[in-house]
């Protein structure tokens, strides 16, 4: 319900969630501004998802569209799955970050654009013929005309800075601005700059005037007519923080490789979007965390892989072509045993692609992607919090089964942020694993008969002393085989114990219909999208349900007795059709693709329109 009442001639709106987008040049700091807001609603009670849309060029041309920068964000007083399909307001700072961000404004929603920049070269470079703001052509919106660029100029005046340190604060007027819309405080924001700015008081002064400029004029201009807030969220009782994706995969790392009493070793090559995975451990030596910027993939394979015979937990992490030079890497740790984690934050390609946009079409690669018969588990996180979980759960299956792990990620999950309830260390399994007995007959290919792992021993230890390598070993010895019979034996040995992971693994779960015209499948960062559609098509009466799959190699179980339930299955995916593929190759199962490759997620309301033609009915 949408509450509204008059206060100081203006109408106060009460909303269940508002989806807002920041939108301008590179240099306009609209990433800045947006993480900024996004931390405030977290801090004032409202479930917050995000999403940062990045140009590809590092130093496009300024206000041209190659170089429009974006981060928006959803919040409300209930779980929020998505950034949200369409924003309700739109932050414009020039004509380019409008042409590129009008089309996928809601009908009637807020416009607020930096009307100094709509200035001839700028509608040019943006390709306008003509002014916007003068004809007519942004009649079904409500926009806002704002000087931001000069009324940001007399608020730091009196700091007197550079032009271009002055110009710089813009970003905060803009924020102000928000700020009152959505009836959020100033206070936290301030005291973020007071931290940020310690050593430079002018920086400090001016962006905090902008800020209470932006703030300010919002609040008595007559252009503003309506103040939004948005409820308070029901979330369980805890403590929370706003993870991103990377934040998130680098806190599973260290609270896995403490949990296992062991030092984390994470050797990594910079490759967007995963290299902040590497910053972000890099914070945290104090936990026993060594980093390696490794001089390129292949070597940060091998670095991890070395760590992990030496007794640590060996990590590395890479993206889009970095995966295709660690292949042979992956393939020496499948045959040595070893148990080490490789994070594959996927972008679009193939080759650099576009490095800044999100794809999910690395899974074949992730799961066949070697040479030989060479299996190795992979999965694959939900939502940017699940990030933690997920990569605790690959170190958790890799020790346990002395195996490389491959968890996948993505460029929407790395940098869209949620919130995320920290969690105690009780809370998290024991991965230390048992020493072998005393006087035990060692041998480094002895399996343990449960899980089928060989022991892991860290080089040195009296008695315990072996070698591995490359070439194929004697089955229980370790020495090199050239024997035929045992390289089959091997093989089988190395697919059977991938394959007995299904019986470590939670069995897939259906939220809806547990039977019935469609099952929905996703895997991934498609989640909340798919949820959120599922959820709709429930209420509207459809028989539909959702899986959404973390484990990909091995399935779950019960997988295939699940998809015997349902008359179609619809695989929605950012790839041409790799898990509908697998399926098929699998289960034999009638899956349908619904392939997306345009470097964005999935809308809702694509899922939901693609359901309702299936089930031959009409969206409405």
């Amino acid at each position: 319900m949408v509450q509204a009442k008059l206060a100081k001639e203006k109408e106060f709106v009460q909303v269940r969630s508002a989806t807002v987008r920041f939108a301008g040049d590179s240099g306009d700091g609209m990433q800045l501004a947006g993480s900024q807001f996004a931390d405030i609603a977290s801090m004032t009670g409202t479930v917050v998802r995000t999403l940062t849309d990045f140009p590809s060029e590092i130093r496009a041309p300024a206000g041209s569209l190659g170089g429009v920068s974006g981060f928006q964000l959803s919040f409300g007083d209930e779980e929020v799955r998505t950034p949200g399909d369409e924003p309700y307001v739109l932050i414009a700072m020039n004509p380019a970050a409008l042409k590129m961000n009008l089309a996928e404004l809601q009908p009637g929603g807020i416009v607020i654009v930096n009307e100094d920049e709509f200035t001839p070269g700028n509608l040019a470079k943006a390709a306008y013929s003509s002014n916007p703001l003068e004809t007519g052509d942004l009649s079904s919106f409500r926009v806002i005309p704002v000087s931001m660029t000069r009324l940001n100029e007399e608020a730091v005046r009196p700091m007197n800075l550079s032009r271009k340190d002055a110009a710089r604060c813009k970003n905060f007027f803009a924020l102000g601005m928000t700020l009152w819309l959505y009836d959020r405080p100033l206070q936290p924001m301030l005291e973020w700059l007071m931290d940020k700015f310690r050593k430079n008081k002018a920086i400090m002064a001016a962006n905090g005037a902008s800020l209470r400029a932006g703030y300010n004029f919002a609040d008595t201009a007559e252009l503003f007519r309506v103040q939004h807030t948005v409820a308070t969220a029901r979330l369980p009782k805890g403590r929370y923080r706003r993870v991103t994706g990377n934040e998130a995969a680098a806190l599973g790392l260290i609270a896995a490789a403490n949990r296992a009493g062991r030092a984390l070793v994470y050797a990594s090559y910079p490759i967007t979007p995963a290299s902040e995975i590497l910053h972000e451990l890099s914070k945290h030596k104090e936990y026993d965390v060594r980093t390696l910027q490794t001089e390129d993939e292949i070597a940060a394979c091998v670095a991890a892989m070395g760590a992990s015979f030496a007794g640590a937990i060996g990590a590395t992490g890479t993206s889009g072509p970095g995966l295709s030079l660690k292949a042979e890497g992956l393939g020496l740790a499948v045959m040595t045993e070893l148990p080490m984690v490789c994070i594959n934050v996927q972008r679009a390609g193939p080759s650099t692609g576009m490095p800044t946009k999100t794809e999910q079409a690395d899974l074949l690669m992730a799961v066949y992607g070697r040479h030989g018969e060479c299996p190795m588990p992979v999965l694959a996180a939900a939502t940017p919090a699940d990030c933690f979980q997920m990569t605790f759960e690959a170190v958790r299956l890799a020790v346990k089964y002395m195996t490389p792990v491959m968890l996948l990620s993505d460029s929407f999950l790395s940098s869209s942020a949620e919130p995320w309830r920290v969690l105690a260390p009780e809370e998290l399994p024991d991965l230390r694993i048992a020493e072998l007995p005393a006087g035990e007959d060692f041998a480094p290919y002895r399996r343990d008969p449960k899980t089928l792992s060989r022991p892991w021993v860290v080089p040195g230890t009296p008695k315990r002393e072996h070698r591995i390598g490359g070439l194929e070993k004697l089955d229980g010895a370790g020495t090199v085989s050239y024997d035929a019979a045992n390289h089959q034996r091997m093989v089988n040995l190395r697919a059977e114990k991938i394959a007995g992971i299904s019986r470590d693994i939670p069995p897939a779960e259906v939220t809806g219909a547990k039977e019935g015209d469609l099952l929905v499948i996703g895997w991934g960062s498609t989640y909340g999208a798919i949820a959120a559609a599922v959820d709709e098509l429930l209420h509207a009466g459809r028989r539909v349900a959702h899986l959404h799959l973390r484990y990909l190699n091995p399935f779950p179980a019960n997988l295939g007795e699940i998809l015997s339930k349902y008359e179609r299955i619809l695989v929605p995916e950012n790839n041409m059709g790799h898990l509908c593929s697998l399926l098929r190759d699998r289960f034999l199962v009638n899956a349908l693709p619904l392939p997306k490759v345009d470097g964005r997620t999935f809308r809702i309301r694509e899922i939901q329109e693609h359901v309702e033609t299936l089930l031959g009915g009409l969206f409405r």
